[in-house]
């Protein structure tokens, strides 16, 4: 790992990156300031205000900041693994010790002080990942090598769902953009992406629907490859056949015969044995992989009910709400129905600082941590809310640009982690805002009100400056 020990503290910090930082930071507090104000309170510089609250964040955030650049670049590298484990152990010590907020046993409390472990399990995570990743040994293409990093995301992702806060441990699933960067094999993207559509899908097509919707994209998929459209066709037309026959002969044997569905998923299931045999034997790799993901999905289709019956009654009911299934507009589509009528009555420009209705008198609830969007939409207009995006478009482009210059695979790693991250924030945040993402609780990145948020991405980012920093300043010395 390269240092720039030597240098001044600033030397080779992209300060673009820092600039973008620091416009969105404050945006948040304006933003907070607007969505909090209290006229009843004697005082403006009064700290039972959240702006002013935020105002101290923002202070120890810029003193963390300094400190992330001030250490050792190589510091990240040696100590990824150590602090992974931390991060695992505050994990788990909230299911001991933790405070319950909105359902979510998440919170760590410190007297009027409350921690969220899971935003610097985020960068604990990311920082083992870049480590487990830049292995001189590792191989992506390699089973075992990917079952390491499989491992490593999902430890902590159960850890998160345990704790009822499945919003937040979603996160690690833009890691996928990170493997993918790295050469995980595009098809594998492509399934995984595939088995949440699915999972989707399983709210709004009937099991048979499905179960012929998978025989159609598989079929499709062999068309494809092969070329063969005639067999592939005869195929199916036996499949079906053959389940129809299995439906009669089961009715006529038995009182309560088989329906159509479960003949199809019998006779499918056979179809795939003799499928996987004759696949082995000609080494037809992508029939193969196909079979693979049939099975899978259908299996995966299966269990779609009990996972759902899991999550909490609220969880089930954003779901079923996103996906227009129920209608309840005094209780789970308020919060989303609300941030709607907010942003939308912002117009081009917005209504000013303060005059926002909505916000003011309390009709958006959370106005100041999840929904804070919804006070610059209101606020600011359709031109504040566009500047705001670019703003987090721009950092996260910078992120990328910045891992791509790295010559090292530790420092390339964990930009792209970052950037991830970030990523996957604002989309699901702002989503939910505007009703195209179920509402989760997560925050807008360095936007949204409370200390460990805004310290946790600051962390997250400013690693990534450092690390390019050394990059940059080691570049300009052998010029």
């Amino acid at each position: 790992m390269t240092s720039n020990r030597s240098g001044s503290l600033f030397g080779g910090v992209d300060r673009l990156t820092v600039l973008f930082y620091a416009l969105i930071v404050l945006a948040g507090w304006v933003s907070i300031a607007a969505a909090t104000y209290d006229e009843t309170l004697p005082h403006l510089f009064s700290f039972a205000h959240f702006y002013m609250k935020q105002v101290v964040w923002i202070a120890v955030a810029a003193v963390v900041a300094l400190f992330v650049l001030l250490l050792d670049d190589r510091y990240y590298h040696m100590w990824a693994y150590p602090a992974y484990i931390i991060g695992l152990l505050l994990l788990l010590s909230t299911l001991v010790i933790g405070k319950e907020i909105n359902g979510a046993k998440a919170w760590i409390s410190f007297g009027s002080f409350n921690v969220q472990p899971v935003e610097f399990a985020k960068i604990a995570t990311a920082l083992a990942t870049a480590r487990l990743m830049s292995e001189y040994t590792f191989n992506i293409a390699r089973i075992g090598d990917l079952v390491k990093v499989g491992l490593l995301l999902c430890v902590p992702l159960l850890i998160i769902i345990l704790q009822n806060d499945t919003g937040s441990g979603l996160v690690l699933g833009s890691f996928l953009i990170v493997l993918y960067r790295e050469g995980l094999n595009k098809w594998l993207c492509i399934l995984i992406l595939l088995i949440a559509s699915l999972f989707i899908a399983s709210f709004l097509l009937s099991p048979l629907a499905l179960l012929l919707l998978l025989v159609a994209l598989c079929t499709f998929s062999e068309v494809m490859v092969s070329g063969q459209v005639r067999s592939r066709i005869i195929f199916v037309a036996l499949l079906l056949l053959t389940a129809m026959l299995l439906m009669i002969l089961s009715g006529l044997m038995f009182d309560e015969g088989l329906n159509f569905y479960y003949s199809l998923l019998i006779v499918s299931f056979v179809a795939a044995i003799g499928l996987a045999i004759y696949a082995f034997r000609f080494n037809l790799a992508h029939t193969f992989v196909t079979l693979i993901f049939f099975c899978g999905s259908v299996i995966f289709l299966l269990s779609v009910d009990r996972v759902f019956n899991a999550l909490e009654p609220h969880q089930q009911k954003r779901i079923l709400s996103f996906m227009g299934i129920i209608n309840d507009p005094a209780g789970a589509d308020y919060n989303v129905n609300q941030a709607k009528i907010a942003i939308g009555s912002g117009g081009l420009i917005g209504k000013g600082f303060l005059e926002g209705t909505q916000i003011k008198y309390g009709f958006v609830p959370e106005r100041h941590t999840d929904f804070i969007f919804c006070t610059v939409g209101e606020e600011w207009g359709f031109l504040g809310t566009l500047t705001i995006l670019s703003l987090f478009a721009a950092l996260i482009l910078r992120l990328i640009k910045m891992g791509e210059r790295q010559e090292e695979p530790f420092g390339r790693i964990y930009c792209y982690c970052v950037a991830s991250i970030l990523l996957f924030h604002v989309l699901v945040n702002v989503g939910m805002t505007v009703g195209l993402m179920p509402v989760m609780g997560i925050p807008l990145p360095f936007m949204s009100y409370g200390g460990s948020s805004l310290i946790a991405f600051t962390i997250l980012l400013f690693i990534a400056i450092r690390l390019d920093a050394s990059t940059r300043h080691f570049a300009l010395n052998k010029i």
